[in-house]
């Protein structure tokens, strides 16, 4: 498989398997929260890690091997495997678990089927919202079973625009200022605590556009992919494909270009 294009009916039974375990997988969450949770630190203390993200890991991890035993899994948690098939699964158990410890909306499971390190379907679940999103490559994106694409865009000093932020201290003063140059040039900013969740608002037209610093391939995997088959343009600040760990801005194609400008005079 590896090297050649995906079939259409290939990425349609990895999107919806995607879609079926990432809601089994937020189900799990939920009923582990109401039992009480096990939260432990990661890269620093404000980095959450708890019992549910590895419980949920390892459910999403079992069920795709049950079905799919040939594909490579990427896990946030630790779960990871090579396969023979060409596939390999990008898996954000929890994406936003401070939400998530909080008991605060906006957290959810994201899951994507990547080939050659590009992901062709994936799926976001976010039960706090009520909404479960996924797409497939060249195949549109949808929120439950309504097709999602963008309606034309606001100027951009009238874009709501959402950003996250990094764990460690220096990282979130460099966001910081970045912030402070932006925020009286847009119409406001929203920061939600989930990557994930972001891309997909940006699909959704729950935001006009999103930004974000620092991202881990599990972070970005499927909610890019539905941003970009919902009309958003995905992408670095040069203006080349979205890599984890730069900057990563999805808007309106209309809107992009400037507001990588404006991010690039902040010195983003």
């Amino acid at each position: 498989m590896t090297g050649s294009e995906p079939g259409a009916d290939l990425v349609d039974d990895l999107r919806l398997l995607a879609r079926d375990v990432a809601v089994e997988a937020t189900d799990l969450a939920v009923r582990l929260r109401a039992e009480g949770l096990d939260v432990d630190s990661k890269s620093t203390a404000t980095d959450l890690v708890t019992n549910a993200d590895r419980a949920c890991e390892d459910l999403i991890i079992a069920r795709l091997s049950a079905l799919r035993p040939d594909d490579g899994t990427l896990g946030e948690e630790g779960g990871a495997r090579s396969g023979t098939s060409g596939v390999v699964w990008v898996i954000d158990p929890i994406d936003g678990t401070t939400n998530f410890v909080y008991d605060h909306p906006g957290w959810g499971c994201s899951i994507a089927a990547c080939i050659d390190g590009v992901a062709v379907a994936g799926a976001v679940a976010a039960p706090t919202i009520g909404a479960v999103f996924s797409a497939g490559a060249g195949r549109g994106a949808t929120l439950g079973d309504t097709p999602l694409r963008l309606q034309p865009p606001p100027v951009l000093a009238e874009a709501l625009v959402a950003t996250g932020f990094g764990y460690s201290g220096e990282q979130r003063a460099a966001q910081a200022s970045i912030l402070g140059h932006l925020l009286p040039r847009v119409r406001d900013i929203r920061r939600v605590g989930a990557a994930a969740v972001d891309l997909c608002s940006v699909a959704s037209g729950r935001v006009d556009a999103y930004y974000e610093s620092g991202l881990a391939p599990w972070d970005l995997a499927a909610g890019a992919l539905i941003a970009a088959e919902a009309g958003a343009r995905v992408g670095a600040l040069d203006g080349g494909p979205a890599v984890a760990s730069g900057l990563v801005v999805a808007s309106h194609p209309l809107l992009f270009d400037e507001l990588c400008r404006l991010l690039a005079d902040a010195g983003a």
